[in-house]
C-alpha cells in the first residue's frame, strides 16, 4: 500500500515531536504493509511556514535515520496546502511542493471554517495543470447536506477526494465516520491515506481503512484507494487515464441512496445515541 498523506517528519508541524516517534511511526507503517510513505508537512502560513525546499531536504536527511534504522519504508515527499491565494504561485515555484513533484497536491480546507473561495481556488489549479487532493472532507466539522455538494461539484470537475483510513473505522467518531461511508457509497473517493500524526491516537494505519471500504466498494476499488490510484499519482499518470471512482467518469453509477445510505443513516443515529 501507497500512504499519501502522513505528519511522520519529526518535529516539524502538530506531527511526529521527535525522531524516536517518527521511527516507530515508520516500524508501524510497514507491519501494516505499506511500502511507500509521502512525508506531508502543514503548510498554513502564520503557523507552520514550511518551504517545499525544507520539505525535500528533511525527506533525504530521515531517509538515511530510515535506513540506519533498518526500516524498510520507501519516502517521498508532499505537504498539506492549506487554502491560500497564493496557492498557484507556490506550486509552480516549487514553495509548496506537489506530492513526489508531480502535479498532484494535498489541499487542506478549514477545518472550523467554511473557507471563501474554496471551488475557485480548486477551479484555478486544475486550470493551471495541477490536480487538487482535497483531504479529509469528512472530518471539517462545517461539513452538512449543503456543503457535501461541494465536494460533489469539485471532484465532477476534477478534483481528487482523499478520506483519512481512520474516520471509516470510527477512530474520530460517528459524524466523520458517517460521511466517509457517504462519499464512498456515493462512489466519489479517489484514495486513502493515513494523515497520521503519532503512534496512539492517530496511528500510520491503512489496512483498517481499506478493510472498511471494501464493504462499501467491493474488492477491487478498494485496492485502488490504497494502490491503484496511489501509485498512479507518484507516476504523474494522466489524471483521464486512470480509472475513477465508480460515481465519476463517463458512465458514472447512480448513487445508492435509496438503499444504502439508508442503511448508513441508520447506522450513524444508532452509534451517535446509543439505539
Amino acid at each position: 500500500m501507497i500512504d499519501l498523506h502522513c505528519h511522520m517528519l519529526p518535529a516539524v508541524d502538530d506531527g511526529a515531536p521527535d525522531l524516536e516517534t517518527a521511527l516507530e511511526m515508520a516500524r508501524m507503517s510497514v507491519e501494516d504493509g505499506i511500502r511507500v510513505t509521502a512525508c506531508t508537512p502543514h503548510i498554513y502560513p502564520g503557523l507552520y511556514e514550511n518551504t517545499g525546499e525544507q520539505i525535500r531536504l528533511w525527506v533525504d536527511v530521515f531517509r538515511e535515520e530510515l535506513k540506519e534504522a533498518g526500516i524498510g519504508l520507501e519516502v517521498t515527499y508532499g505537504a498539506d496546502i492549506q487554502l491560500v491565494p497564493e496557492l498557484v504561485a507556490g506550486l509552480r515555484s516549487g514553495h509548496m511542493p506537489t506530492l513526489h513533484g508531480t502535479r498532484y497536491f494535498l489541499f487542506e480546507p478549514s477545518h472550523r471554517t467554511v473557507p471563501s473561495g474554496f471551488s475557485t481556488l480548486i477551479f484555478d489549479a486544475l486550470t493551471a495543470g495541477y490536480v487538487p487532493v482535497v483531504t479529509h472532507p469528512e472530518r471539517l466539522r462545517w461539513l452538512d447536506d449543503d456543503h457535501y455538494q461541494w465536494f460533489v461539484d469539485v471532484a465532477q470537475r476534477g478534483a481528487w477526494l482523499q478520506l483519512t483510513a481512520g474516520a471509516l473505522t470510527g477512530r474520530f467518531g460517528s459524524g466523520p465516520q458517517y460521511w466517509a461511508e457517504r462519499f464512498l457509497d456515493d462512489g466519489l473517493v479517489h484514495i486513502l491515506a493515513t494523515d497520521a500524526h503519532e503512534t496512539e491516537r492517530r496511528p500510520p494505519l491503512l489496512a483498517e481503512g481499506r478493510m472498511a471500504a471494501e464493504s462499501w466498494v467491493g474488492t477491487e476499488e478498494a485496492d485502488l484507494l490504497v494502490v491503484g490510484r496511489p501509485q498512479a499519482v507518484m507516476e504523474n499518470r494522466d489524471p483521464g487515464a486512470i480509472t475513477p471512482p465508480p460515481g465519476l467518469g463517463l458512465h458514472p453509477r447512480p448513487p445508492r441512496a435509496l438503499r444504502s445510505r439508508k442503511a448508513s443513516e441508520k447506522g450513524w443515529l444508532a452509534r451517535l445515541f446509543g439505539g
